[in-house]
């Protein structure tokens, strides 16, 4: 599992000329039928390198494809290859561009498990030549018992699968019941192959593969050193030693390539993967039993909670509370997982909707270590899930949810998801067209863009890749990920409060234009005045979607009340998530509830909206670019 190796581990994948120095190496090992050449990340972080991604994936499949191994990616059917939902006809695209690049084998998933969203993608795949493999998202819960997944494998079989997979993404399915359900599948349908992915993190992997393998799986998913076990994938030589003491028939590995294939992800580790690399993902932790968090995900989410704990702790040292570090961050996110998911209907914790489970938990956590509740925010992406914009839960929402969705104006959905997103692909050939950008061979280069639109704009526009030339070089200076450099001073860079300071108002009363306002107030330490005079800056106080700062501008020669926009919490600023959005300007008139922007953060797009009806006097923020908790994103008048 090349792909997701990787990242599984950490944040990226090796670069194109990596992958193509390593892989005749790989082929020389002879013990693998599939390579997982591709997915949603690899392409996506190929356009965060600044390099093209049909590429790169044209010269890193074409060896396997001429030593007869397959290439398999990963697709998830209504989303494509992304986050977001994505127009039908740029999905029918893709598996005739990646046919033509060296694919093989397509692994389907949808994370609600909704057949309407698989079978689609079922068609476009074979509609291509291509092997259509329909995965199950395996999770463990009431409603996910070992009939319901043979009953769902039997469905898609009849919709057309070639192959079925068991996606054990978090690692969580237990042994004997994996074994029944993969009996099940082969008891009705004795010529499908099937396929085994797990990942190690909860420990029971290895036990699955033997009762998996004992049932009738034909292939299994594995890893190898330094990037098998932890969050990422059981290692080829365990299984490979498991099966053969079994009596499987399992071919041989050569230990030779093998111990070159090692040294080299070691190396590349240490040019710069391994600065993206956290060292807890590099462990297993039974704890991931109880959350069902995939390991996929475990690597971006050790990366967003850096971000995260950056965050908070800066509030708590702000109002004098005590600092928490990742541990205790991580364990309280767990609980939190464990506690909203049955709430939220049950999806099975893969992409998307893991990340939108966990961002859910993380920004519960934090609003409630801050003193505020449950639900406070919660992202247009998760909105979707919930009201079945993405498909049909499997479990039912709980009241709260359906109370909060009715207060929000959010309506329920019930047809098939595909329908809420149309075609499209016109309107990106126009952008090509008055960009003279050229549509690429077998219209890889449209597909792209249609795909994947701010990363590849950034790509084109080279954003890409100075801000991940800025990033590496920062880390590779400051030290991160399995480099990261041991403190020298544990005292906090910002001191603690005087006794002044604890005085000061934390909230108070504010009249603007006869409306008043609850506010929380915060001191600016930066600006040359006493304690005791600190100018307090006015931020509304229950907003979903960002912080209204009101002041007496008098500035440019405007006068009048200011109204300062403040971002909810550290991501990158967007002013459009979609083509058809239209940014917003200075000189904009804007009504109370009108979208300013988005906030992209742990990989779901945050809806900015206004709380004031004003004028955009200014927007502060250059468009993808990061911000932080509290930064000032639009000045109103």
């Amino acid at each position: 599992m090349y792909r997701d190796m990787w990242q599984s581990s950490g944040k990226y994948v090796p670069r194109v000329d990596q992958l193509i120095e390593v892989a005749p190496h790989i082929i020389q090992m002879g013990c693998f039928d599939r390579i997982e050449t591709n997915g949603g990340g690899f392409e996506q972080i190929n356009l965060l390198f600044g390099e093209n991604p049909n590429k790169a994936l044209r010269e890193w499949a074409r060896p396997f494809n001429e030593a007869g191994i397959e290439c398999q990616m990963l697709e998830r059917s209504l989303n494509g290859i992304r986050m977001q939902p994505v127009p039908a006809d740029v999905r029918r695209l893709m598996p005739k561009v990646k046919k033509a690049q060296g694919v093989n084998v397509v692994r389907i998933f949808c994370g609600m498990n909704d057949e309407r969203n698989i079978v689609d993608s079922i068609n476009y795949t074979k509609e291509a030549g291509l092997i259509a493999q329909a995965a199950l998202s395996i999770t463990f819960s009431k409603l996910h018992t070992v009939d319901y997944y043979i009953n769902l494998a039997d469905e898609l079989i009849k919709d057309g699968a070639d192959e079925i997979c068991l996606k054990d993404m978090a690692g969580i399915g237990r042994p004997v019941w994996l074994g029944k359900i993969v009996e099940g599948i082969k008891k009705k349908h004795p010529a499908i192959p099937i396929q085994y992915h797990s990942h190690s993190g909860p420990g029971f992997a290895m036990a699955s593969i033997l009762e998996v393998a004992r049932a009738g799986a034909e292939y299994i998913d594995v890893g190898m050193e330094p990037l098998s076990w932890g969050t990422g994938h059981v290692d080829l030589l365990a299984v490979q030693a498991m099966l053969k003491d079994a009596g499987f028939s399992v071919p041989e590995v050569n230990m030779d390539a093998y111990m070159k294939v090692r040294s080299m992800h070691q190396e590349f580790m240490e040019d710069f993967l391994g600065y993206f690399i956290n060292p807890a993902n590099r462990q297993m932790n039974s704890l991931l039993i109880s959350s069902g968090l995939p390991g996929g995900m475990m690597g971006s989410l050790m990366a967003d909670l850096e971000n995260n704990l950056r965050d908070l702790n800066r509030w708590l040292e702000k109002n004098g509370k005590p600092l928490l570090n990742q541990d205790k961050l991580l364990i309280k996110l767990f609980n939190e997982v464990e506690h909203i998911w049955p709430m939220v209907g049950y999806p099975p914790l893969v992409t998307p909707f893991s990340q939108y489970v966990k961002n859910i938990a993380v920004l519960n956590v934090t609003q409630m270590i801050k003193g505020g509740d449950r639900w406070e925010i919660i992202p247009d992406n998760v909105w979707d899930m919930l009201t079945g914009k993405l498909g049909k839960l499997p479990g039912k929402l709980d009241p709260e949810i359906i109370d909060l969705a009715k207060k929000e104006g959010r309506e329920f959905f019930s047809d098939n998801p595909q329908e809420l997103y149309p075609d499209k692909l016109g309107d990106f050939k126009k952008e090509m067209d008055a960009n003279e950008w050229p549509y690429g061979k077998d219209d890889e280069e449209l597909f792209q863009l249609a795909m994947h639109p701010e990363q590849y704009r950034a790509y084109k526009s080279g954003a890409a890749k100075e801000a991940f030339v800025k990033d590496l070089n920062k880390r590779r200076e400051e030290g991160g990920g399995l480099y990261k450099k041991a403190k020298t001073d544990t005292k906090s860079e910002t001191p603690a409060p005087t006794a002044i300071e604890k005085l000061q108002p934390t909230s108070m009363l504010v009249n603007v234009d006869g409306e008043e306002f609850k506010v929380t107030v915060s001191y600016d330490s930066n600006d040359g005045s006493t304690a005791g005079n600190k100018p307090a800056k006015a931020a509304s106080a229950g907003t979903q979607s960002a912080g209204m700062n009101n002041q007496n501008s008098g500035q440019g020669g405007n006068g009048g009340n200011s109204i300062e926009v403040t971002s909810p919490l550290s991501g990158n600023f967007f002013l459009t998530k979609e083509l058809s959005e239209k940014p917003v300007k200075p000189g904009d008139i804007i009504k109370k509830g009108d979208v300013l922007g988005y906030i992209e953060a742990m990989k779901t797009y945050n809806t900015i909206r206004s709380d004031h009806e004003g004028t955009i006097r200014e927007i502060i923020p250059a468009n993808g670019t990061e911000v932080y908790e509290d930064d000032v994103l639009f000045i109103l008048k």
